[in-house]
């Protein structure tokens, strides 16, 4: 409505318009100037908007009051593409020449100063010290000069009309005096844009140190939105090309492609392609508009000049990147996936201090303070998204290094099985061989050595009462042959490797030993015998300490009884075999000394513990913890 009225007002002047070029009224005599003056009153105005008129052909009844001109302040958007007129008139009322730099407002493409003469003709002026937004005017001592000032906007929302004269010793002050009133809201941006330089460098830390492309893209969305945050707030309340070329045309640029940046991170950071295919089709499709349009928008706006379609396009590119943004927030934040809700969020932020940023540019609200600058929520949005992306690649770190932990133990443990399974096959061969080595042994040798026992039976039978030691020592060495070779071949084969075939072994040897020998043997058993493994190395080894032990009673111990117990320890189990003999004197143990040696190496070997002692004779224990 404001923008109406005012429109209404303008064409009430122009069409009420009359001559003031002549009017003494309107000429500015000069005598001094402190740093500034605001010329508005004494400067004209005309805005050729229909009649496309040259500066030297321009009517005097066309130029109204700059002070009176209502859109000075608010330029309607379809004026942007006119040619707009400044005219002003100085007498130098002084002895000395006069220089003053003319400041028209902040954001123009072009600025060309015409002189005119007693007779109208324009003079294109010397452009002198070039300042940026800023024209050179010098007069004469004693003259007095109508200046026709030719004025290009920048195609800039923020299109203000002013007249000031600016002594040039003051300029750089007038520049700052135009900044100064947003130092605060600058020092702020740049404290953001600081944060976001640092993400800029984290981003590339990671991209070389992983050289995964979603950091990279990561890092061209950053890179843009700093330029953006930067240029927007260094530039702003300065005059220049430069400030007029952002402001019309690179920011918006800046944001698209910073947008299209996004749009590949996102695509690869959240595997799109396999995992989202319905967000990897509307990605793609946005990026290809989004490029196709900012390609229009650039031809428009530096070639075409059709500001209306520029201005349309830019809408449309606005307006598409919000909708895309606001179906994957849906999207995001109803998806069981924690890492895309991490950028919903992000993106989420985004739009809601972009959209209190448009509600204090559309209300006019005043900025006087951080709080009210629109910039400052647009740029804490943009840092809000960056806060979410840390967020969820922290995430996202966490659960790959949780997966690639899982990879790792799942492959040690395929590689331990695989190692399991080859060290099993080669124990499954060398049993079988064993296996093939005792049943060789059982057919062959044992059947050889009980034919040689029945043929020296035979012999001694045949030979009567006359017997030769020769004939008893081969079959007492058959037979012992013969036990000896029995109990590796029970050693040897895998199907006794049980701690009951064990004992069974060890209590039918024992009873059949003490047969005819004068001494009783009593064995003692647990009612339930744990079911363990028992190896055939272990089996022989606690078979050869039994038999040496039983053996030494017989020779050496004087018994006549000996008990063997098998006892469940806490821990494990134990065997003790205790005769009532004499005992042993380990001072004279010399003549069982390698016996008791071999005894004790034999249970070190198989982790098994050796025990000698007197107790009413002599106590042999054997012991072994069991899981």
């Amino acid at each position: 409505m404001k923008k109406i009225i005012s429109l209404l007002l303008l064409l009430l002047l122009i069409t009420g318009a009359f001559g003031q070029t002549g009017s003494d009224s309107l000429t500015l005599k000069i005598d001094s100037i402190g740093s500034s003056l605001n010329i508005e009153k004494n400067t004209l105005v005309f805005l050729d908007s229909v009649d496309h008129f040259q500066p030297g052909n321009i009517p005097d009844s066309r130029f109204i009051p700059l002070s009176d001109y209502p859109a000075r302040k608010d330029v309607p958007e379809r004026l942007f593409d006119k040619k707009l007129y400044l005219q002003f008139t100085i007498q130098n009322i002084l002895a000395s020449k006069q220089a003053y730099y003319f400041f028209p407002g902040m954001y123009y493409d072009h600025m060309t100063l015409y002189k005119k003469s007693g007779q109208g003709v324009l003079e294109k002026m010397d452009p002198g010290e070039k300042r940026p937004g800023f024209v050179y005017v010098e007069l004469p001592a004693g003259q007095t000069s109508t200046f026709l000032l030719e004025l290009d906007f920048s195609k800039t929302e923020y299109e203000r009309i002013k007249a000031v004269l600016v002594n040039p010793d003051f300029l750089q002050n007038f520049i700052m005096e135009l900044s100064n009133s947003y130092r605060d809201k600058r020092i702020a941006s740049y404290i953001l844009c600081g944060v976001l330089l640092m993400m800029i460098l984290f981003t590339l830390v990671n991209y070389f140190l992983s050289y995964k492309t979603e950091f990279l893209y990561h890092c061209g969305f950053s890179t843009c939105m700093f330029f953006l945050m930067f240029f927007s707030s260094y530039l702003n309340r300065r005059p220049g090309w430069f400030t007029a070329f952002f402001l019309s045309y690179l920011d918006l640029i800046l944001l698209i492609v910073g947008t299209i940046f996004y749009l590949f991170f996102i695509r690869k950071f959240l595997d799109t392609k396999n995992k989202h295919l319905v967000l990897e089709k509307l990605f793609k499709a946005e990026t290809w508009i989004l490029l196709l349009l900012m390609f229009v928008f650039t031809y428009v706006h530096l070639r075409d000049g059709n500001i209306l379609l520029g201005m349309i396009i830019e809408n449309v590119m606005k307006i598409l990147a919000l909708l895309i943004g606001i179906v994957f927030i849906v999207k995001g934040l109803k998806h069981k996936d924690k890492l895309m809700k991490y950028l919903a969020w992000g993106s989420a932020a985004q739009i809601f201090f972009s959209i209190i940023s448009l509600l204090i540019i559309l209300t006019d609200m005043p900025t006087s303070t951080i709080l009210t600058s629109a910039l400052f929520y647009f740029e804490l949005g943009i840092i809000m998204a960056v806060f979410f992306f840390m967020l969820g690649l922290a995430y996202k770190n966490r659960r790959d290094l949780i997966e690639k932990t899982k990879e790792q133990e799942a492959t040690k443990l395929e590689v331990e099985k695989k190692v399991f399974e080859t060290r099993l096959a080669i124990i499954n061969a060398q049993q079988e061989e064993r296996n093939r080595i005792s049943a060789d042994m059982h057919d062959d040798l044992g059947a050889g050595m009980t034919s040689i026992r029945l043929f020296s039976e035979l012999a001694k039978t045949k030979m009567g009462e006359t017997i030769m030691p020769e004939i008893e020592k081969i079959s007492a060495s058959a037979d012992e042959l013969l036990n000896k070779m029995n109990a590796i071949i029970w050693s040897m084969s895998s199907s006794n490797d049980s701690l009951g075939n064990m004992v069974a072994y060890i209590r039918s040897y024992a009873l059949e030993y003490f047969d005819n020998t004068g001494i009783t043997c009593y064995i003692t058993l647990p009612e339930n015998l744990p079911e363990l493994e028992v190896s055939g190395i272990i089996r022989r080894n606690v078979f050869l300490v039994v038999k040496e032990t039983l053996n030494n009673i017989v020779k050496h111990s004087g018994a006549t009884e000996v008990k063997i117990i098998m006892k469940k320890e806490p821990n494990g189990l134990s065997l003790l075999i205790h005769d009532n003999g004499k005992g042993i004197d380990f001072e004279k143990i010399r003549q069982f000394g390698n016996g008791l040696k071999n005894m004790k190496k034999r249970m070190e070997d198989v982790g098994i513990e050796f025990y000698i002692h007197n107790d009413n004779g002599t106590v042999v224990r054997l012991y072994r913890e069991i899981a």
